[in-house]
């Protein structure tokens, strides 16, 4: 018969996980996980201490052989600086490492369960989570409410905040149009009004110093004289300032030789 040993995995064997940051390829990435000390530990509460995780990964230190916990390194929200669910535990061996890798990780911790993780060690800024609110990655994008991780998402917590603001908005805006004090409503009736109607274009008035001398001889006397498509032999003018408009146009025209008779009544 068969055996199938290879189907179970060994407890204390790293991830596949690799930093988008380590300038490592995978397999100098892999030696390096062989001789590193460091766990990165995720899947904290907000409110875990860092005397609880200290307490908890004590039991796999051996200091006897001159191991155990050589410091613990609070993942923390970059905007806030407060934490935000991970750490950095650096062991003084690499078999203490392992050790915490196997009988930690997948115990809880404040009512959580915990992932440990082989880390190729801890570097000044790596303690500040990378999401673009401050805190980690998958907090980003978390959906669901977690009271120990802040509660929403950061997305779900921004979406409820704009719809928030924009309610008040509204309450504003319904306040001040309905109240007794009411003001405009921002045009909306303005605009229904004139599209209902049309625009109402108001005639502008003509301005009598643009006219023209034919415009103003044109208004005063609708006679032949505005149309002058032949000789004529004779024109009645009704006062003296008709002639002086008429005899500038006759002369441009060429008519006043062939006039014979012009009669000027008072």
């Amino acid at each position: 018969m068969q055996t199938r040993s290879h189907v179970v995995v060994p407890l204390d064997r790293p991830s596949n996980y690799k930093d988008s940051q380590s300038r490592l390829d995978r397999t100098a990435h892999d030696e390096a996980l062989e001789k590193s000390s460091t766990l990165y530990v995720g899947n904290l509460s907000f409110y875990t201490t860092e005397e609880q995780i200290y307490e908890l990964f004590s039991k796999c230190a051996s200091p006897a052989e001159g191991g155990g916990v050589k410091r613990i390194i609070m993942g923390l929200d970059r905007n806030t600086r407060t934490p935000c669910g991970f750490c950095f535990v650096e062991f003084y061996t690499h078999d203490e490492a392992l050790a915490s890798l196997k009988y930690v990780s997948g115990t809880k911790l404040d009512e959580r369960v915990v992932r440990c993780d082989l880390d190729l060690g801890y570097k000044e800024g790596r303690q500040f989570g990378r999401g673009k609110s401050g805190g980690q990655v998958r907090d980003e994008h978390r959906q669901d409410y977690d009271a120990g991780r802040g509660g929403w998402g950061a997305q779900a917590q921004r979406i409820a905040a704009e719809e928030e603001r924009r309610r008040e908005r509204e309450e504003v805006y319904a306040d001040a149009r309905e109240g007794p004090d009411a003001v405009a409503g921002g045009g909306g009736d303005w605009k229904q009004s004139e599209s209902m109607t049309g625009p109402q274009k108001r005639a502008r008035p003509q301005d009598s110093d643009s006219e023209s001398d034919d415009d103003r001889v044109s208004m005063r006397c609708p006679s032949p004289v505005h149309n002058l498509n032949g000789s004529l032999s004779s024109i009645h003018v009704s006062d003296h300032e008709h002639i002086l408009v008429i005899l500038p146009i006759l002369k441009a025209n060429r008519h006043v030789g062939n006039i014979k008779d012009m009669d000027v009544s008072p």
